[in-house]
């Protein structure tokens, strides 16, 4: 039992997180994906006059095994940090605990909000499943999402801002 408290290899947690996309596919018919939940959030809350057709149009009662299996990736984790660990890590490095560093989750956050929705998907959707399927748009997306991460960590290293730094 002691090697479920340690920090599993690439070549056992890659293959178990790649076959996700056959289980989905096979058990519930659905591709895989995480951003569209953000987008079922939105409709739920927004009202059903909304003048956002991107919202009011968005069937999140049909897609709502994806909000459940969001909930269990958050679940999912905290169990694994908090319980399965050695050592619990805490949520956020110290440095997000200032404002500084709320400010950058924020803007991060916008950032990220708005590429998933310009990519007409996430890392996972595009680099997971839309790879899996030979997809095009998904490499063009997933060599982005590379690129601008690496762009992203050298400029924050640069500045001394980005907590990389040893």
């Amino acid at each position: 039992m002691e090697w479920i408290f340690e920090p599993w290899p690439w070549y056992i947690s890659g293959p178990l997180i790649g076959l996700t996309v056959p289980l989905l596919l096979v058990a519930v018919g659905k591709p895989f994906g995480i951003s569209s939940s953000f987008r079922h959030l939105c409709s739920i809350c927004a009202p059903r006059t909304t003048a956002i057709e991107y919202l009011r149009e968005n069937d999140w009662r049909g897609e709502s095994w994806n909000l459940f299996f969001v909930i269990g990736i958050v679940g999912g984790s905290f169990v694994g940090m908090r319980l399965l660990s050695s050592q619990p890590l805490p949520l956020l490095p110290d440095h997000y605990h200032q404002w500084s560093g709320l400010i950058a989750l924020f803007v991060g956050g916008l950032f990220v909000g708005f590429g998933t929705r310009y990519a007409d998907g996430c890392t996972s959707g595009h680099s997971i499943m839309g790879m899996s399927n030979l997809k095009w748009p998904s490499l063009v997306a997933t060599m982005s999402f590379f690129a601008g991460g690496v762009f992203t960590v050298m400029m924050l290293d640069l500045l001394g801002i980005g907590g990389t730094q040893g």
